[in-house]
Parts: C-alpha cells; sequence; structure tokens
C-alpha cells in the first residue's frame, strides 16, 4: 500500500485520462470497424463499448503479478490501476447509458455534473464509511466480529452507495484500501489478520468461479453471426491500440521526472488483460439487436485477452526482468 501512495501520481493518470481516452478512442475505432462489416450502431453506443471494454481485469491481472518477478514499483502500477480503473468505467459507462436513454438532450454541464457526483461522490462515501468501520474495528476485540464488520462494510456499503447514485465499485476501493492500509495495523490483532486473509481468499475464490460460470452459461444465449464474430476479431487490435496509445502518451511524458521501467509500456499494453467486469457491463445493457452485437464483440475480445494474454504475459514480464 505503501508503494501505491508513491505511484499514486501515474496509478490515477492512468485510470482517469487512460479510461476517458481509451472510451472515445476504442468508441471512433469500432464505429468505423462495424460499418465495415455491415453493423450499423449508433456512434453513442460504440462510446458505451468503449467504457466497457477499456477497464482491465485485477483478478486476472493480480494473479499474473504473484507468479512473476516483477519490479515492486511496477507491480504497484498495474495492481493500482487495475483496482481503480473498473470503478472509473462503471462511471463512464453509467453517463453513457444515461444519456443514451435520456428521453431529453442532456447537457455537457449535467453530463460533468453526473460524472463528478458518481466519481468524487463515492471515493468520499468510500473513505467515509471506511472511517466507521474502522472505528468499530479499534472498538472491538473479537475476530468474529471483526471479520463480519468488514463483510457489512462491503455489502451494505455497496448497496448504500448504489441507493445514493454514487459509484459504489469506487467507494469500496477506497474504503477497502483506507482498512487495508490503517486498519490491519492499528485496529487488529495478528489472529484477526489471519482469519481476515483466509476469509476474503475464500469468497474471491468462491465469487470468481460463480461469475465465470454465469459468464459461461450466458454463452448459450449468444446469437452467434458472422458479422458479430468477423466485428469481434476486427475491435481485438482495436483494443490493443488503444490501450498503447493510453498508456504510452502519460508513460512518456512523466518519464521526464519519474522512472519507469524500460519497458514499462509493453509489459503495461499486453499486461491488461479484459474480464469479467466487461462482460458483466455488456450483459446490463437494454435487450436489443445491439446488444447483441456488442456482447458477442466483447465475449470474443475477453476470451483473447485471457487466452493469449493471459498465457503470455508472464513469459513476456519474466523475460524483460532477465534483460534488465
Amino acid at each position: 500500500l505503501s508503494e501505491l501512495a508513491r505511484q499514486r501520481g501515474v496509478i490515477i493518470t492512468l485510470a482517469t485520462l487512460g479510461i476517458v481516452a481509451a472510451t472515445f478512442i476504442i468508441g471512433g475505432l469500432s464505429w468505423y470497424t462495424f460499418s465495415l462489416v455491415g453493423l450499423d450502431i449508433p456512434v453513442v453506443y460504440c462510446l458505451l463499448f468503449g467504457a466497457l471494454i477499456s477497464p482491465t481485469d485485477p483478478i486476472a491481472v493480480l494473479g499474473i503479478l504473484k507468479q512473476s518477478k516483477v519490479p515492486k514499483s511496477l507491480e504497484a502500477k498495474i495492481a493500482g490501476e487495475s483496482l481503480f480503473n473498473d470503478g472509473m468505467a462503471v462511471v463512464v459507462f453509467l453517463v453513457l447509458v444515461r444519456f443514451a436513454t435520456s428521453e431529453s438532450d442532456m447537457s455537457a454541464g449535467e453530463v460533468l455534473l453526473l460524472f463528478a457526483q458518481e466519481a468524487f461522490g463515492g471515493a468520499l462515501f468510500g473513505l467515509a464509511a471506511g472511517a466507521v468501520t474502522y472505528w468499530m474495528l479499534k472498538s472491538v476485540d473479537n475476530y468474529q466480529v471483526e471479520v463480519l464488520l468488514t463483510l457489512a462494510l462491503v455489502t451494505g456499503g455497496y448497496a448504500l452507495a448504489e441507493v445514493l447514485h454514487l459509484s459504489a465499485p469506487i467507494a469500496i476501493v477506497c474504503a477497502g484500501l483506507l482498512i487495508g492500509n490503517h486498519g490491519r495495523t492499528l485496529a487488529m490483532s495478528e489472529k484477526t489478520r489471519h482469519h481476515l486473509d483466509t476469509f476474503w481468499e475464500l469468497i474471491d475464490e468462491v465469487l470468481n468461479a460463480v461469475l465465470f460460470v454465469l459468464i459461461g452459461l450466458e454463452v448459450l444465449t449468444l446469437v452467434y453471426d458472422q458479422n458479430y464474430l468477423l466485428a469481434g476479431l476486427l475491435t481485438i487490435p482495436v483494443v490493443l491500440l488503444a490501450r498503447f496509445i493510453t498508456v504510452g502518451v502519460p508513460i512518456t511524458i512523466m518519464r521526464r521526472f519519474r522512472n519507469f521501467s524500460p519497458r514499462a509500456i509493453q509489459i503495461l499494453t499486453w499486461g491488461g488483460l479484459r474480464g469479467g467486469i466487461s462482460v458483466a457491463l455488456a450483459l446490463s445493457l437494454p435487450a436489443s439487436d445491439i446488444r447483441d452485437a456488442l456482447v458477442v464483440v466483447t465475449y470474443v475480445v475477453v476470451v483473447f485477452s485471457i487466452l493469449v494474454q493471459g498465457l503470455t504475459i508472464g513469459p513476456l514480464i519474466r523475460a524483460s526482468t532477465r534483460k534488465h
């Protein structure tokens, strides 16, 4: 967490400006590629696709980082970005959904206000919820109660953030960082930390298994149209190009006053794995032919990301660390 704090400038840039830029790059280029295969998808839905396919999957990324001897500074950048860009992408996605489904035209001011409410409101709410939970953790010394308090923070905090129309993912990430950074060291015993880690590791494995089972079952309902599959294949290089630009440009600029690993751009580009969050957002779109097309395209990109990028990023990282 201290390394995350040191790399916060890079992480915030990649997870905020990077996501917004990737949304527009992918949205614009995908509109062109979709038209090449005869798909007439409105620009706003192409931007929606850009928002849902931009975030990297923290679970997949963190799993690979555990197995690869990557420098701590680079690990913090990759892990931190993957944790925060999910929430940021959800905010952009929700704003675009509101814009696409609104009966009246939204002004630029209304869009910015909605964005600020979701993003900054979510962060402040998460810090407040985390602070309350931290205070309660300090007041008790019973590992069963403390584990349940963290569970209540995640489930209750997420639900309340959604009721308040704030970004629940950003809220819970902020709350989790506060508890993980201060709560573990100042409000928990060694016994509590052990039980807490065991509990959440189990929950993590179970929820990921359930998620991918549900994603697999959803494959049975996909509309297998040749044009949809071709659009998905054409979109893979578009997504990689957008990732390269949104990672490469800020890192090239920040290299003037910060140290980066020599192959940081290549590793961050190829290590930007897409996963469950992209599929979940695509499936949340209103039922229509456009949704069917975007779900298939999303599946193609995610499968390529997990199978091809996921199986090769480890060797790429190891080769990079050996050379340097």
